[in-house]
């Protein structure tokens, strides 16, 4: 073949160092194992037991209100793939009920000046006695106040004191360590976060890089300063994003009747989420539903599970594949829909990705790019993930 250029790359002498950044800011990588929840349990309600309680009383809901001839009806589900959901949830709930903790120290649990230390060093040692009896969750940490509500000594002390109760307990930091940091109003209090924990780091003698921390995106000053740039910022730091429906509605002037996972405002929200952190591996987590069972009624049970999981197929609808849980309750539902919405494609997918790798048409005649393939290779990855595939 005849060339006119005979060296394209000389006309292109920063293409190396554009390709080098390009690289570390959107890494390829295949969809890690993510939560499909974070549970939160206000520090003051927290100790060893909580985990099993959540399971148990989330399987007892489970088995009083929910049949398996009822499980396509109450949800809302293709019937082929209702009887398998049932089992799944079932098996969840009595193996592993929570993935993700996170111990509360902020708006569940509220200013405490006098208490706070005191349940600080109870939550560690519960932490530490779940991690020795093998029940720890996969994904575990606290949630520590903002500060945007100007104290932010209060905020450090109570994760030094939480860190340093848990590692002199257990002999060093379990895996799956992440914490909370809410309110972000500034863009400079994630910097200034940042160097805490690396203060922490050489405190405690972990490897730098070791404490990463979740930012909470829950006002409109916050949504205007997101971009991929945070990443490289934070030093990698910054491990995910989750979204706060109630303060963010509030924020927004919505009447309370619409302090809703679904409004318009919050998909917005989400949208922008999104995009600000598209391809650079940080988490995107979506909201809480704030009602729970008033009573043992089994209509009002069944119905929120309806909201519930209606809310969740929402979150999912726009790739957030986590979600908060404030409630036992919300583990039946949690893990209904979640299994529902991977089971319900997963055959089609896996179909599709097959007739492409041998490139032949899919049924129906379906022809897919190759953009649409990866997401579904995607998709039947996650799905492994959530579902104990792999």
């Amino acid at each position: 073949m005849r060339v006119t250029l005979t060296d394209p790359l000389a006309l292109i002498p920063g293409f190396g160092e554009t390709h080098h950044e390009q690289s570390a800011a959107y890494p390829a990588a295949a969809p890690p194992w993510q939560p499909v929840h974070t549970v939160y349990v206000p520090a003051d309600r927290f100790g060893a037991g909580t985990v099993a309680a959540w399971g148990e009383a989330a399987l007892e809901l489970f088995g009083r209100h929910l049949p398996a001839e009822d499980m396509a009806r109450v949800f809302g589900m293709d019937e082929r793939v209702a009887g398998a959901v049932h089992e799944k949830v079932a098996a969840k709930l009595g193996t592993e009920p929570v993935e993700d903790l996170r111990v509360d120290f902020e708006d569940g649990y509220g200013p405490r000046p006098g208490e706070e230390d005191g349940h600080v060093a109870q939550a560690a040692a519960a932490v530490a006695a779940l991690h020795a009896d093998g029940t720890l969750p996969r994904r575990w940490g606290l949630r520590v106040k903002s500060f945007a509500d100007g104290d932010p000594a209060r905020s450090v002390r109570t994760l030094d004191g939480f860190l340093t109760g848990v590692m002199e307990r257990a002999g060093h930091l379990p895996a799956g360590f992440v914490v909370t940091f809410p309110k972000v109003l500034m863009r400079a209090y994630l910097g200034q976060f940042a160097d805490c924990l690396a203060a922490l780091e050489g405190g405690l003698g972990l490897a730098g890089g070791t404490l990463r921390f979740e930012m909470q995106v829950e006002a409109p000053q916050t949504v205007l300063f997101l971009d991929p740039s945070l990443v490289a910022a934070l030093g990698g730091r910054l491990a995910a994003a989750h979204f706060g429906v109630f303060d963010y509605t509030a924020s927004c002037s919505l009447p309370p009747h619409e302090q809703r996972l679904d409004h318009p405002v919050c998909d917005h929200a989400r949208h922008v989420m999104r995009t600000a952190f598209a391809g650079t591996g940080v988490e995107l987590s979506d909201g809480s539903l704030a009602a729970s069972p008033a009573s043992g009624d089994g209509h009002a049970v069944r119905e929120l599970w309806r909201r519930h999981a209606e809310l969740i197929r929402h979150s999912l609808s726009h790739g957030f594949y986590q979600g908060w849980d404030m409630h036992p309750s919300h583990l039946v539902s949690r893990y209904a829909a979640v299994y529902h919405f991977h089971l319900s494609h997963y055959e089609e997918y896996a179909q599709r990705v097959s007739a492409w790798e041998e490139r032949r048409e899919a049924a129906g005649g379906v022809m897919d790019e190759p953009a649409t393939v990866r997401t579904m290779a995607a998709a039947l990855r996650r799905a492994d993930l959530a579902l104990g595939k792999a």
